[in-house]
């Protein structure tokens, strides 16, 4: 940075620090727009990267079928991924998966797909819930999805096809969103810190909205996980490291580790450079799937490491003896990117961990559905690798419903 900038990103702390949000964003923004800063707020598309912008191409699924119509849904018993992939072998063979077509479904999912909201002493946020279709009220799994930076609920479901995943294998979704009233590029506030603590701001907001889902519609609780991409999946990772008894899972898109900055300034240098603390920032380690492209200009995939680090750390406090060894796979998603996949193991042999490196793949969400909201269909299915990796998971002390 030159010291021009420098003063601003000094000003963008203090304006922070008194509570100014709103100012201090939009000095940033105003910042970064500088020939000089070859990096962008978080979700701005890099040079080359598809952003799919186009007014009207993602609208809203319409409600086509009421609730409770249609084929009754299975319970939520272990394997309710019903379209399961093959698993890679323990030996590091490469591995070849397709990803999603590249071209959206003409048909809209069957389901619901409504809007509420829930309000606390922290504020109030409106979030959508997809209800596949013949849901009955049985214990389905659910996912919290967080978007990313300018996005809403329908764009990123659009984008991701995690409807389109929900109606085939049974489950309930919801997006929570960002009102641009919070921040006026629509970010999670993840670099704040009164929205990283449980029971307090964002993530109590956000809590607040899983647990009401999973009382309304009775969703298995030992079966809840939450995921994000880029600024909500670096709110993801706060979730996961403040509510570790809420979810099950968590997966991180694109973004950041958990306290990985503590203002707007903290948090450019965190997306550029990653993270300076050390990792171990969370007492429970929460089974965690990490997707970032190696081409990624906007959030650095040195963050990609970092959330790995922390739950490594967490599970193997003083590098503890006996730590199994990663196990690495590779494959090429036909007339797409390559991509490397590294699965770390707890003691007994359980899945803790994977990172996804997509080789070439920028600041996208990797196999989303073509012409969506920073998406590219050229990655390995980011949506349904993030399932198949939930599905292996449930809460700690929950045990698997009888079918």
């Amino acid at each position: 940075m030159d010291a021009s900038q420098m003063k601003a990103m000094t000003e963008a702390t203090r304006l922070t620090r008194e509570g100014r949000l709103a100012e201090a964003t939009a000095l940033i923004q105003q910042t970064l727009a500088s020939p000089a800063v070859p990096w962008r707020m978080p979700d701005a598309p890099s040079a080359g990267e598809e952003t799919g912008r186009t007014p009207g191409r993602n609208p809203d699924p319409p409600l086509t079928l009421p609730a409770g119509q249609g084929t009754k849904l299975r319970r939520a018993i272990p394997g309710w991924l019903t379209r399961r992939r093959t698993l890679p072998s323990q030996d590091g063979e490469t591995l070849v998966r397709p990803n999603r077509p590249a071209t959206p479904a003409v048909k809209r999912p069957a389901g619901q797909f409504e809007a509420f909201s829930y309000a606390n002493a922290a504020g109030t946020r409106a979030y959508r819930l997809y209800v596949p279709s013949g849901h009955t009220g049985d214990a389905v799994p659910l996912v919290v999805m967080l978007h990313g930076g300018t996005q809403d609920a329908a764009t990123f479901a659009a984008a991701t096809g995690m409807n389109d995943l929900a109606e085939r294998q049974g489950f309930l979704v919801a997006y929570p969103e960002q009102p641009s009233s919070a921040n006026p590029g629509k970010y999670w506030n993840w670099f704040v810190p009164g929205h990283q603590h449980r029971d307090e701001g964002e993530p109590s907001l956000i809590a607040g909205i899983t647990r009401q889902v999973i009382e309304r519609y009775g969703a298995d609780a030992s079966r809840v996980y939450v995921a994000g991409f880029s600024a909500g999946g670096a709110m993801a990772a706060v979730m996961a490291a403040v509510y570790p008894d809420l979810y099950a899972a968590v997966g991180v898109h694109s973004g950041l580790p958990y306290a990985a900055a503590g203002d707007i300034a903290s948090a450019f240098t965190a997306m550029k450079q990653g993270s300076s603390r050390p990792a171990g920032s969370t007492a429970r380690p929460v089974p965690l799937i990490v997707f970032h492209g190696d081409r990624d200009t906007t959030v650095a995939p040195v963050n990609a490491a970092g959330l790995i680090g922390d739950v490594l750390a967490a599970a193997f406090p003083d590098g503890s003896p006996g730590t199994p060894p990663a196990v690495v796979t590779t494959g090429q998603v036909p007339g797409g990117h390559a991509y490397t996949r590294t699965r770390y193991q707890d003691p007994v042999g359980a899945a803790l961990a994977e990172r996804w490196i997509i080789h070439q793949g920028g600041h996208t969400w990797s196999g989303g559905v073509a012409h969506g909201s920073y998406t590219d269909p050229r990655g390995p299915d980011a949506s349904a690798e993030l399932i198949r990796f939930f599905d292996e998971h449930l809460a700690p002390g929950s045990h698997p419903i009888a079918s």
